[in-house]
């Protein structure tokens, strides 16, 4: 997984594409923690190109989560696709987690900062 992160307006963008899987969780938390530790503090992430999320993946997605609330920061998911917003609505996430419809929309709540 080759995950290009994007700053817009003081925001972080991380776009997952393919699986987020055991083989590339440790990846993608590698690069959310080392945005959180440049002092990053509000964060999208993209699901529009992910295709498949297993437990690892769902982890990875808990961490950043728990760590954001603990440093007062926020994330949300955004552009989910069927698949994958099933495995969130499975496993608990839709009620824990925000989730917009669309990158824009999280970005727009972001700013808002509703």
């Amino acid at each position: 997984m080759n995950i290009q992160v994007e700053q817009l307006g003081g925001i972080t963008i991380i776009p997952l594409e393919g699986r987020l899987d055991g083989n590339n969780a440790g990846a993608a938390e590698a690069v959310f923690l080392g945005q959180l530790a440049e002092g990053k503090g509000q964060f999208i992430f993209d699901f529009g190109n992910l295709q498949y999320i297993s437990s690892a993946g769902l982890r990875v997605i808990l961490v950043a989560a728990k760590k954001l609330r603990a440093s007062k920061g926020r994330m949300i998911c955004a552009s989910l696709t069927e698949q994958v917003y099933d495995v969130f609505e499975m496993s608990g996430f839709t009620s824990i987690l925000e989730i917009a419809a669309t990158r824009e929309e999280a970005q727009a709540l972001l700013k808002a900062g509703a």
